[in-house]
């Protein structure tokens, strides 16, 4: 008999058919929105779970179902997984580095782009119909190439950046992270370790990286932002969370600092409103790795975790180490 294995989320089509070969599978390609008691229902039925970051396997999950053995996030930040509570009860979790870690960079640096140089105002104001004449001054921006990027937590995203800003832009590179990297990948990167106090005084565009977890909660919110400098932009590829959108709106709306670029809401889907309201951000809606290649890579890596861990005992990606159940 085959295992049964949940898949939460609309996924390509080729990897629904690869893993109907090995696993009975329930997927739910149509995204009909799960309430907690129905998704707890449906987990309760299934030996495997291909998740998405809005899916929790929590402790209230778990201990309604004794029958999961792997989860597999298809992202590679995991805060929708508790993963004290998968261990405790022996249940493998795992998400998907890697893979997405140039696209999230190359978004990333595109959204500092964006937001240095009011290209989603501008293009508003173009639309709308105001551009009447040219002006020596009409959305002047920040200047990019050589200036101070900041990056808020240093792994394998915030060092592709660096190495975006570095080596292609000039820039001098500063970075804040719970451990200072090594000396080789420092050097690679081109940056410098800073306490983050000064990342916050000295950066002109500060990028954050870092996973969300209790601990980094609202790492950025008013107090932070009051250090920034008035010309600073401020871009998160993080999580939502990490900021505080409320207190970054009123300081966009008071010109505390120049503009942000936000790629992930605290909430999401849904958008505090006087982010809205206001015309210095960026607003995306969670795509910084959404390629079609890389979408479909984090798919197929979900996919193989749970392959493995059936075929061979071990997930490819763990983020615990859990003997077969």
């Amino acid at each position: 008999m085959k295992p049964k294995l949940l898949v939460a989320r609309p996924i390509f089509q080729s990897v629904i058919e690869s893993l109907s070969k090995k696993f009975e599978v329930t997927s739910n390609q149509a995204d009909t929105p799960w309430t907690p008691e129905a998704w707890q229902q449906a987990i309760a039925h299934h030996d495997a779970a291909l998740t998405t970051g809005s899916d929790p396997i929590n402790a209230n999950v778990l201990g309604a179902q004794p029958r999961l053995k792997i989860a597999a996030n298809m992202a590679v930040g995991f805060n929708n997984f508790d993963v004290p509570a998968m261990t405790a009860v022996g249940v493998t979790a795992t998400n998907t580095p890697d893979v997405l870690t140039e696209t999230t960079a190359d978004f990333g640096f595109a959204l500092i782009m964006a937001t240095a140089r009011r290209m989603a105002e501008s293009e508003h104001y173009l639309r709308a119909g105001h551009w009447k004449q040219w002006r020596y001054d009409m959305f002047a921006g920040a200047e990019v190439h050589g200036s101070t990027l900041g990056i808020l937590g240093m792994g394998r995203i915030g060092q592709a950046i660096a190495r975006r800003g570095a080596l292609g832009f000039g820039m001098k590179v500063i970075y804040h992270n719970r451990s200072k990297l090594d000396a080789t990948t420092e050097a690679e990167c081109k940056a410098s370790y800073v306490d983050k106090e000064t990342l916050l005084k000295t950066s002109d565009h500060l990028v954050l990286v870092l996973p969300y977890s209790a601990a980094s909660h609202h790492a950025i919110g008013a107090s932070e932002i009051a250090q920034m400098k008035p010309t600073a932009t401020l871009v998160n590829i993080a999580r939502g969370g990490i900021v505080d959108d409320a207190a970054l709106a009123v300081a966009l709306k008071n010109k505390q600092i120049a503009a942000a670029g936000l790629d992930v809401f605290e909430g999401e889907p849904s958008v505090h409103p006087d982010l809205l309201k206001v015309s210095n951000v960026v607003l995306t809606p969670h795509i910084a790795s959404s390629t079609v290649k890389t979408r479909l890579a984090m798919a197929q890596l979900a996919a193989d975790n749970i392959a493995s861990f059936f075929s061979n005992g071990k997930a490819l990606t763990p983020l615990n180490q859990m003997a077969v159940k």
